[in-house]
């Protein structure tokens, strides 16, 4: 025909799919939080979860493939068993971008590639010495995890850092390194982004409590997936720290020095504390309070919190070694009591130390907590083990991921 009107435009070409994408531009980032975390496994899931078109969602999902970020199945499949519309399958890139994550401790430092979805590519051989000058400690951090990505050829879009201290807001301040001999208020933000930017590393670096990262961590790949209201204590190589997640986000409190769980008093009679106190938590249910209940000297084969579990897992029907375990669960029991009347979570995770004592006696440790708490009137607030490893390491590596879920195209441009 001649003379006539131009046919329409196929619904399935270039304009019309960047028309769908310019009207899910703003569903990018939840639709990558939903593949990140694993609530999204197939594109049905994200459109449904998104509450977008399927054509949307389809537009979406190229786009972070395109980004690098995710994969899509080209052919789609059926679960056995299942009706309707065979789903397209969505997966993490294997080989897409990473961030540095690093971790110091009274025992050492360690330094990992991490990967959307919590995966640790590759980490970097451990440091037993902690150097008195944050500066050298976080240097030798980054330049070992600068090493790494130099070996792997990975893109690095973030760098995050978890110490073992409150980290005061807006200005990265480490309050309270009480078991590291670095100064009280060391700015370990602005060291950390000055280590990372003098590597040649690109994006954005960030810092914060261990337990606070390892809540996060928790809530969004391991034991708190689900929770609305997660509650988290554990005990590392020393001290006790807790955090918080609330309907999803971390809380932090007005400055950052929300839940310093550590300082709860449980036994009044108690060994002093380095904040000045008595008979905290910090001090009556760490490694070491184990160790020296239990009359073992630390050894300096290994650090203190495997030496502690080691005893607990394999030498349990030891008498002291059963009773020292038995007065940490009791008081460890007592704090969490308080927490419970206080906070009212659905969940509790322990990490460390903690997770041990209660793998070893598990109901010991829910009936002091029932019996000392108004749960214990209502079936008892579920409390389980942190199922991660190096969890404040992908704690870490989620903050610096944060600004690609919140916006990946102006992150990764």
């Amino acid at each position: 025909m001649s003379g006539g009107k131009a046919d329409p435009r196929p619904a399935g070409d270039g304009t019309t799919s960047r028309a769908r994408l310019d009207r899910g531009r703003g569903a990018l980032g939840p639709a990558l939080e939903l593949v990140h975390t694993g609530r999204a496994p197939t594109r049905a899931v994200l459109t449904a979860e998104l509450g977008v078109t399927r054509a949307t969602a389809g537009a979406v999902a190229a786009e972070l493939e395109a980004l690098g970020l995710i994969r899509v199945d080209a052919r789609p499949g059926a679960a056995a068993g299942s009706q309707g519309r065979p789903s397209h399958r969505l997966a993490l890139a294997e080989d897409g971008p990473v961030v540095l994550a690093a971790q110091v401790h009274a025992d050492g430092f360690r330094a990992a590639l991490v990967g959307l979805g919590g995966q640790i590519v590759a980490t970097a051989p451990g440091c037993e010495a902690v150097d008195a000058d944050p500066a050298k400690v976080l240097g030798s951090v980054v330049e070992a995890g600068a090493d790494l990505l130099r070996e792997t050829g990975r893109r690095c879009v973030g760098a995050g850092l978890a110490v073992p201290s409150a980290v005061a807001e807006p200005d990265g301040l480490a309050l309270n390194p009480l078991h590291l001999a670095w100064p009280a208020g060391a700015p370990v933000r602005r060291i950390f982004a000055e280590c990372v930017r003098a590597a040649g590393l690109t994006g954005p670096a960030f810092a914060g409590n261990d337990v606070n990262l390892a809540a996060l961590a928790e809530h969004r790949h391991g034991a708190g997936r689900g929770a609305r209201d997660l509650l988290c204590v554990a005990t590392g190589h020393r001290g006790v720290g807790g955090a918080l997640v609330l309907d999803g986000r971390l809380h932090t409190g007005s400055s950052g020095l929300a839940l310093e769980v550590g300082h709860l008093t449980v036994n009044p009679e108690g060994r002093p504390c380095y904040c000045g106190s008595r008979g905290c938590l910090d001090v009556e249910a760490d490694p070491l309070a184990f160790l020296t209940a239990a009359g073992r000297e630390p050894g300096p084969e290994v650090s203190l919190l495997q030496e502690s579990n080691d005893l607990i897992r394999h030498h349990y029907d030891d008498p002291s070694v059963r009773q020292a375990a038995e007065a940490l669960i009791d008081r460890l029991g007592l704090g969490l009591a308080g927490l419970v009347n206080i906070l009212n979570p659905d969940r509790i995770i322990l990490g460390g130390l903690h997770r041990t004592l209660l793998d070893a006696d598990p109901d010991r440790l829910r009936a002091v907590v029932a019996d000392r708490s108004l749960w214990g009137q209502s079936g008892g607030v579920p409390i389980l083990a942190c199922t991660l490893d190096h969890n404040s390491l992908v704690g870490a590596a989620e903050l610096a991921w944060q600004p690609v879920l919140d916006d990946p195209l102006a992150a990764l441009s």
